[in-house]
């Protein structure tokens, strides 16, 4: 666990130091569990949303996007079940007087275990050299399927217990497992309670006649709310998608762990309308066409895994999560359920409106049935930032920290420098300036020495430096320099246009999805 610590520490120190996310109203001690994007983390974040929205929308003719308010009528949340619904178990511990998600606490609890069976895997690894064979080793390894037997049970009477709201019994597996406060080491338990996530808020000029509203804890119902708005304005068939991104905000007791869990956070999500039926086949389709969205940036498959719902909401036949290996273990990035006819029918019962489709095929009105699938932008954020955050080892023994982000998504393409800065060469790396810039977000650097611009560079994540020397003034070539590999070349100013677009253009990454 340590070394993953510590891991996760750098990830947090680099995202601050170049102006990727800093703390939230810093210079009044900050906001628990609020970031702001910072100059390079405001690109990287638009960067993704955008990789999403034209995977999601722009090549999909029958998904359209929307853009809902964040205020909604309150009777949204009585129908779509987060008023009476939408808890946390927490759990305090007496001594030290700090309030935990009890689940999460379980959660954590086999984290450990799932530590040690990596450096079990490891240990073998070593030994065995290339006639490892991890599946075989980790099916018939005695220790190794104990842990794995202790995390599936465990997980599973959690589950339950949860499903059927036996909160003794999810106090009562606590104190099996003998968890203590992280901090303290105490265990010494009160019972565990439910708490409702929502941030309520007023909407009106006088504390006697404004109405209780809520800031929305998910950007989902405002789709569902404007299903036949958009249906019948953009004459849409079934099966048919609406997409949207957006804030949304969540009273998190335990917010931790940087940006995954904030309280004001960020949401990518499609709602997929279909026929009452076809769910199973849908539900599948959409699994693998997400997780080609995610592999087509070349993140490492190993790195991310489907984890099936053991505990399904009451309205959802299907459920699963796209994990992804964070630097604290494998954790929910995106989710797909198949939520039936459940929203829509809420809405009709509580709104008197009718929302159905008339298929014209069939000759009837039917509730179609939807298939949600739902990421968290800011989590996305981390997964690309730490998994592209490294530490090499050069031949010349010295180390360069790099961000290996996927040039599609970096938030700077190329940085121009002069070689030095005089003899006209600012002002020729200036034109290049001019000219790249209708295309890319490129920089000008012409601070230190150029090596030392290039590691200042590449901890930044830019994928190409271009150099302009004495050369260039005479023929007109420069060095452009690759992050990756550090290689270099020497090209024509005229083709640096095509060199970048060739390696950081939405079409060649998406197309990988084919």
């Amino acid at each position: 666990m340590a070394n993953q610590d510590d891991q996760f520490k750098k990830v947090v120190s680099h995202a601050k130091e170049y102006g990727y996310v800093f703390q939230s109203s810093e210079i009044y001690d900050g906001l628990s569990a609020v970031y702001d994007y910072a100059q390079n983390g405001a690109e990287l974040k638009k960067n993704i949303r955008d990789y999403w929205w034209k995977a999601m929308v722009q090549m999909n003719e029958n998904i359209v996007g929307i853009d809902a308010a964040i205020f909604m009528h309150p009777t949204t949340w009585k129908a779509s079940g987060h008023v009476d619904a939408f808890n946390d178990p927490l759990i305090d511990n007496k001594d030290s007087k700090k309030r935990y998600r009890a689940d999460v606490l379980i959660e954590d609890y086999c984290a450990k275990i799932e530590a040690k069976i990596d450096k079990e895997v490891a240990k073998a690894e070593k030994r065995f050299g290339d006639a490892f064979n991890k599946e075989e080793f980790v099916s018939t390894n005695g220790r190794v399927v104990g842990y794995q037997e202790k995390i599936n049970t465990t997980l599973s009477r959690m589950a339950k217990s949860l499903e059927n709201e036996d909160l003794a019994d999810v106090k009562a597996l606590i104190e099996e497992l003998e968890i203590a406060d992280p901090l303290t080491g105490s265990r010494n338990w009160t019972d565990v309670k439910q708490f409702n996530l929502m941030f309520g808020t007023k909407l009106g000029a006088s504390a006697e006649s404004a109405m209780d509203l809520y800031l929305r804890p998910e950007t989902a119902q405002g789709i569902f709310v404007n299903f036949l708005n958009v249906q019948k304005t953009g004459r849409m068939k079934i099966p048919f998608g609406i997409a949207q991104t957006g804030k949304a905000f969540r009273n998190e007791i335990v917010a931790r762990q940087f940006i995954f869990r904030m309280r004001e956070f960020e949401q990518m999500e499609m709602q997929f309308f279909i026929k009452p039926g076809t769910q199973k086949e849908w539900f599948e389709h959409w699994k693998e066409t997400r997780m080609k969205w995610h592999l087509s940036l070349g993140m490492g498959q190993y790195n991310y895994r489907f984890h099936d719902h053991e505990k399904l909401a009451h309205y959802a036949d299907a459920a699963t999560d796209i994990e992804f290996k964070f630097p604290f273990g494998f954790k929910e990035l995106e989710g797909i359920h198949s939520r039936t006819d459940f929203d829509l029918k809420q809405h009709e019962e509580f709104s008197g409106k009718k929302l159905q489709y008339f298929d014209h095929e069939e000759n009837k009105s039917y509730t179609p049935y939807v298939l949600e699938t739902s990421i968290g932008l800011d989590r996305m954020f981390l997964a690309v930032f730490s998994n592209a955050l490294v530490e090499e080892e050069l031949e010349n023994g010295t180390t360069r920290t790099v961000l290996k982000l996927p040039s599609v998504l970096a938030p700077v393409k190329a940085a121009i420098l002069p070689l030095v800065k005089k003899d006209g060469l600012p002002e020729v790396a200036r034109q290049i300036v001019e000219d790249l810039k209708w295309d890319f977000n490129v920089d000008y650097d012409e601070k230190d020495a150029v090596g030392r611009r290039y590691r200042r560079q590449d901890a930044n994540g830019t994928p190409f430096c271009i150099t302009v020397d004495h050369d260039t003034l005479e023929d007109n070539t420069v060095t452009i320099r690759h992050r990756d590999s550090m290689e270099q070349e020497r090209v024509k100013i005229e083709d640096l246009r095509n060199i970048i677009k060739q390696e950081v253009d939405v079409r060649t990454w998406l197309m990988k999805m084919k």
